[in-house]
């Protein structure tokens, strides 16, 4: 018998009015007698569903709507329309069972007190879930260990490194053994090893827990060593929702062929560019991007033409792919709506 999902979202939607106040002096007086607002989707009618366990990546440029999505999951932020279920609750009432079950980290917000030391934060959040003292200091010493910062837990906060921190971050926000975990953005800033110590934490946290976890992030890397699914989402639509290696398939229309020379032979003089664009060209190596649909022609024509010691096709990274999804969509921005929009978007869902 198949359950419910974990997380349930059918068309919600966020809008925000902002003030357009008109520039000048005069701008500021009329401003007190008339005011022009703007009417901005920030979230418009998504819709998706996450199973328990599953570890999805929530990807999408800067304004695409995001964290205002998990806003709205955790329950920080009421919807102007549509509804969500997450573990069978409504997020923006904020039942006291609901709050125990979830955590929310932003990557650019800090939970631990600054000038004091990371383990009295810890504690005083142990002390609010109510967590008994010997599964609290048993819950700390096995998340530290796993994040190497057993020797920061007494240092204070704002004397640590910016990995060091959000290292300690993340045990604050699994202190009470959430069932799902929203990260927005949990790598930003960090060095290479600490994005390879925090990646490779929540990975084993995932499996060992079955906790289900809604990742936003703009390193690719992270979205590629974590999740198997992703949601792109684009001016507050979604935009695409599967597995990674389908947005390769679906949205890469080029290849990368590299053909190395057998020892001894030089490149000849011609024109490679009929065969695709070339990206790298020296005496015993030729790299091209070529269109899907031409690999295989490509590819027999430089065997017949050169000396060739070996050939390798490769799929364009996911990066690559997501990026230049991304700048497609940027020629549409931006969309803002008039103050004529439908005020209805502005009428919060009732609590």
């Amino acid at each position: 018998m198949k359950t419910a999902p974990i997380i349930q979202v059918q068309k919600l939607s966020r809008a925000f009015r902002t003030y357009k106040k008109q520039p000048g002096l005069l701008g500021a007086v009329k401003g007190l007698f008339r005011r022009d607002y703007e009417l901005t989707a920030a979230v418009d009618g998504i819709s998706f569903a996450v199973e328990e366990g599953e570890f999805v990546g929530f990807l999408g440029p800067n304004g695409a709507g995001k964290t205002t999505t998990l806003k709205m999951l955790a329950g920080l932020l009421h919807p102007s329309g549509g509804s969500a279920s997450v573990l069978g609750y409504t997020p923006w009432e904020r039942p006291v069972e609901y709050r125990r079950q979830f955590a929310l980290l932003l990557g650019q917000k800090n939970q631990l007190w600054w000038d004091l030391p990371a383990r009295e934060s810890l504690e005083l959040n142990g002390k609010i879930y109510g967590i008994p003292r010997r599964d609290f200091e048993r819950t700390v010493g096995d998340l530290a260990e796993l994040l190497q910062v057993e020797d920061k837990l007494d240092v204070m906060v704002r004397e640590l490194s910016l990995g060091e921190r959000m290292k300690l971050e993340l045990i604050a926000a699994l202190l009470h053994r959430p069932k799902v975990l929203f990260l927005d953005e949990p790598t930003i800033g960090l060095d290479v090893v600490s994005q390879k110590v925090v990646r490779e934490f929540l990975r084993t946290y995932n499996e060992t827990f079955r906790t289900t976890i809604l990742l936003t992030s703009h390193y690719m890397s992270d979205i590629e060593a974590l999740c198997r699914r992703v949601i792109i989402i684009d001016e507050g639509r979604i935009f695409f929702d599967g597995a990674l290696e389908e947005v390769i398939d679906r949205f890469a229309d080029f290849k990368l062929v590299t053909v190395q020379l057998e020892s001894g032979a030089h490149l000849s003089a011609w024109d490679w560019q009929q065969f695709g664009t070339v990206l790298e060209e020296s005496r015993d190596r030729l790299k091209l991007k070529v269109s899907r649909d031409r690999v295989i022609p490509v590819c027999k024509a430089l065997l017949e033409r050169l000396p060739v010691a070996d050939i390798d096709i490769q799929e364009v990274s996911a990066e690559e792919v997501i990026r230049n999804i991304f700048a497609r969509s940027g020629s549409r921005r931006p969309r803002a709506s008039s103050a004529v929009a439908d005020p209805a978007l502005l009428k919060p869902v009732a609590a």
